[in-house]
């Protein structure tokens, strides 16, 4: 089914990341809570990787729940980091390239995470953060669970508001690409770019700006907008001609994954 008619019909939920990234829940396991609760669409969005999407989509076949192949891609735009969800990808050698270098940096920009912590006096290894990556890519979330696990802090929103967070003293910059980038890997895919949570951006004109850009569509609907940022960005959308999407960007059981759409 195309994208347009599945928004159109609801009860989708189109931004869910899994252990393949920072997410808590393997593929199959987000698939699983979704037909838990009826949801019959989904988008696997892991950020920078694909690795998620087989076992989600062999279990959507055995559940009934349609399972969109997608990604989250990390780029950035005057300063402001701006996330990409790319829809109905396919796997090209261009983009495996690109993510396999952005997944090689990660693993670099984690080991210099972690010696920050320990020059800070807080001693974390990277067995320790292995332990909540369960074998899979390391991602900032992981990390803040070993500070914790350890003892150096409440939580892990504590972690990123004291360490982690862009700005702090153990932040490492991520490498990422330019908006255009982005969108060009994805569509070169045959797949949908879309403008992930604008509200994180903090700044409409910018927004607007990147709505000038190659994107399809705009996410509207996010489990941190708000009734009236929903309407201010579906605003935006039918300004620019824009898809409009949705998705709660579940992570873990603090969040609750979605039932979006005109219903």
């Amino acid at each position: 089914m195309e994208l347009h008619k599945i928004i159109r019909n609801g009860r989708f939920d189109l931004h869910l990341h899994t252990t393949a990234s920072d997410g808590s829940l393997s593929p199959s396991e987000v698939v699983e809570k979704a037909a838990e609760k009826g949801i019959k669409t989904i988008a696997i969005t892991d950020h920078d990787t694909m690795d998620g999407i087989k076992e989600a989509m062999e279990a959507g076949k055995k559940l009934n729940v349609n399972v969109i192949p997608g990604i989250e891609l990390s780029t950035k735009y005057k300063g402001k980091n701006i996330d990409i969800l790319g829809y109905q990808i396919h796997e090209s050698n261009e983009l495996l390239e690109v993510l396999k270098k952005i997944r090689d940096y990660r693993e670099n920009r984690a080991q210099l995470i972690v010696k920050k912590f320990c020059e800070l006096g807080m001693t974390i290894t990277e067995k320790d953060v292995q332990k909540h990556s369960h074998g899979e890519v390391i991602a900032r979330p992981h990390i803040a669970k070993a500070v914790v696990e350890n003892g150096y802090a409440k939580n892990t929103q504590e972690v990123f508001d004291l360490y982690l967070g862009d700005g702090k003293p153990c932040a490492v910059d991520k490498m990422v690409l330019s908006p255009d980038e982005g969108i060009r890997l994805i569509h070169n895919t045959g797949g949908i770019a879309v403008l992930a949570h604008p509200i994180l951006i903090q700044d409409d004109l910018i927004v607007e700006e990147l709505m000038q850009l190659s994107f399809d569509g705009i996410e509207v609907w996010h489990r941190k907008h708000q009734p009236e940022d929903v309407i201010r960005y579906k605003g935006i959308g039918k300004k620019y001609n824009k898809l409009i999407t949705g998705g709660s960007d579940y992570h873990n059981d603090d969040h609750t994954i979605g039932d979006f759409g005109f219903h």
